[in-house]
């Protein structure tokens, strides 16, 4: 019953993001191009998610388990780090050069845009450097220490 509950969450939020144009690499751009000819409608699409998900998140803090039995896990760290904002910042650069993010591009797959399986390749390429630089500083002692 859990698979078929993730699939069907997967197919509405991967419809939302069609339905939205966030799928769309040029309209993801002209959204972040705030010099040149700036198109607001994914900053609606923003705001509406979130407001959608204020009730929702609400009810989710005061549980113990989900609707579906499982042990409520929301995250709970609120420190800000160089590791939080070093991968923010690589995030946001990524998605302002291409016009894609991750669930976009698995979106963008299966409607057929080019960009989303260069996107996706390189996003799995930055995963498992991702894996190899950690690997190599916990096996020298670099870990993830923070200052």
């Amino acid at each position: 019953m859990r698979a078929l509950i993730a699939l069907l969450a997967g197919l509405i939020f991967g419809l939302g993001l069609l339905l939205a144009g966030m799928a769309n690499p040029a309209k993801v751009l002209g959204f972040l191009d705030l010099t040149g000819t700036w198109d607001p409608s994914l900053a609606l699409v923003m705001v509406s998610a979130i407001a959608a998900a204020i009730l929702p998140f609400s009810w989710a803090k005061r549980q113990k388990r989900s609707l579906l039995g499982e042990a409520m896990q929301l995250p709970q760290n609120r420190v800000l780090d160089r590791r939080l904002i070093g991968g923010s910042l690589t995030f946001g650069a990524g998605w302002g050069i291409a016009g894609i993010c991750p669930g976009p591009a698995i979106v963008g797959l299966g409607a057929g845009f080019w960009q989303a399986g260069v996107f996706f390749g390189a996003m799995l390429t930055g995963m498992i450097l991702f894996e190899v630089v950690e690997r190599f500083t916990e096996k020298v002692g670099m870990g993830n220490a923070t200052p």
